[in-house]
Formats: C-alpha cells, structure tokens, sequence
C-alpha cells in the first residue's frame, strides 16, 4: 500500500510531466528557466533543474548541451542559482521596480565568462581559421552565457512590455502577452475560471 509522501510524490511527477511551456518560452531561454521551477496547488514545487540528470535534459532539449554531457551536482546548482537572478529580474520588470543590482552583476557575469571574440585558430593542414572555441568542460558556462545574454536581450527589447506573471495563484511562471490572455496555460486559465466561479457561488449562498 501507497504511503501518502509517495501518493504526492506521484501526483507531482504526473503535474510536472504534463506541465505545458509557457507562451514566449520557445524564442526565450531566458523565460523557460524562470518557468522552470513550478508552484503547484497543495504547496508543491515541481523542479525541471532538481537533479544534475534533469538539469542536463533540460539544456540538451534546448540544443544547450550535447546528451550525454554528464553534469555534475555542481553545475546544476550553477543553472539553479541562474534562475534565481533571472525570476528576480523578471519580477522587477513585471512590478516596474528597481533591479537588485546583484541580479543585474550575476547576469553581466555569465555573459562576460565565456569568450564571444571569434579566436584566430591554426590547423597543422588547412592553416589559419577563425572561430569560437567551446570546450567541453565550458559547456555549463556557454549555457549560462546563452541565456543570460537571452534575458539581457528580453528585457530590453520591445517584448519587455508583454511580460507578465500567471494571474492564477499558486503559479508563479512568467509569459509574455498574447492579446488580453494573463495566464502561462490553459490548465492555468481554467483554475482561475473555476476559482472565480465558486467565489461568485459562496457569495451567492
């Protein structure tokens, strides 16, 4: 017989595999890995990043990192700790508050860690070329730069004015505006529908 931790476990697992992407994700690294950590109903949390195995399929389904890359505990608390400064500056731009600077450094470091210069490279047979080298063990690194040079490129672009948070609480994804839609999802859309019409019912009654 089932215990109840691993009943929720389960439910969480089921949540989190059928956790559709948030509209803007597919253009934004950037916005994917603040979605990447989920608030579900009940007070759970359903983290894509929460083991390096699962840190090291969410790059790869990003074209981020080749599979089989192996990574470490270490560079998966590096992505995580990413996503923390990334939602921070998110949050700020949807409440039209000042950035915390160490946010703004953390992202200005990952851009800067890895070189962008197209190198001058020699071949023993074909001679000079040029280009920018990603050494396997730089490969974290070149993710990190990716997609902090994708959140710096978000939030000064134009689609900037359409970011905003999921307008159905417990969810704390964030999406860019489609129309008049303020939800990340339809799953989304139909808790808040649903939320609403029961405030509506208990009023009534």
């Amino acid at each position: 017989m089932r215990s109840v931790e691993e009943f929720v476990r389960e439910e969480v697992a089921r949540e989190e595999v059928a956790l559709p992407s948030a509209q803007g994700e597919a253009e934004h690294p950037a916005l994917a890995l603040a979605n990447s950590a989920v608030a579900l109903p009940g007070g759970h949390t359903a983290d894509l990043l929460g083991t390096p195995a699962q840190a090291e399929q969410w790059l790869t389904q990003r074209d981020l990192a080749p599979a089989g890359t192996g990574l470490a505990e270490v560079c998966a608390t590096q992505l995580r700790s990413l996503r923390e400064q990334v939602r921070s500056l998110l949050a700020s731009r949807v409440a039209d508050r000042p950035a915390p600077p160490a946010a703004v450094a953390a992202i200005n470091d990952a851009m800067t860690r890895v070189p962008t210069a197209s190198l001058l490279l020699w071949d023993e047979k074909t001679g000079p070329y040029r280009a920018t080298p990603h050494p396997t063990t730089a490969i974290v690194d070149h993710a990190l730069a990716v997609i902090a040079t994708d959140a710096a490129d978000l939030l000064t672009s134009a689609d900037a004015a359409r970011l905003t948070a999921c307008a159905s609480p417990p969810c704390n994804r964030f999406l860019l505006k489609h129309g008049r839609r303020q939800w990340c999802s339809t799953r989304c859309g139909d808790r808040a529908r649903a939320a609403r019409a029961y405030a509506r019912r208990t009023a009534t009654e």
